[in-house]
């Protein structure tokens, strides 16, 4: 038997065995375990996807992800910062090392795309490291 959580792994128990505190010592021993500690995420989903609105002008809403371990370029670099606007389908492939920190990055995307088209109003990303904190 897996990994499943409080509710499932009482739905299962409940189907072959009655014991009279069974919900609350499944809820204990799932709480000690590692494997489900890890397993479990701690952030719960929102709700469904929705998807995004539709862009009225260029350059207002735009996407950006970075894609690592690439082959080395001459100038050692092994990765590619990708920004996309939403609009017109636009995209800037900036080089860059995968180890350049969060202020690199930024610093990237300040000289790279806000340099020729300012401050986008949305940036949607995949909540990459790089994108979470001080960008």
């Amino acid at each position: 038997m897996g990994y499943f959580g409080v509710a499932k792994t009482l739905t299962i128990l409940q189907e072959y065995f009655y014991l009279p505190h069974m919900k609350r010592d499944v809820e204990r021993i799932c709480g000690k375990c590692v494997i489900c500690k890890q397993a479990k995420s701690i952030i719960q989903p929102n709700g469904l996807y929705t998807p995004l609105p539709i862009p009225s002008e260029p350059w207002i809403n735009i996407s950006m992800d970075v894609v690592l371990e690439l082959p080395k370029t001459k100038r050692r670099r092994d990765s590619i910062f990708v920004v996309v606007d939403r609009f017109s389908k636009m995209a800037y492939f900036i080089t860059c090392h995968k180890t350049d920190d969060v202020s690199h990055v930024a610093d990237l995307f300040f000289r790279e795309i806000v340099r020729l088209h300012s401050i986008p109003r949305t940036i949607v990303s995949d909540r990459n490291a790089k994108f979470l904190s001080y960008f």
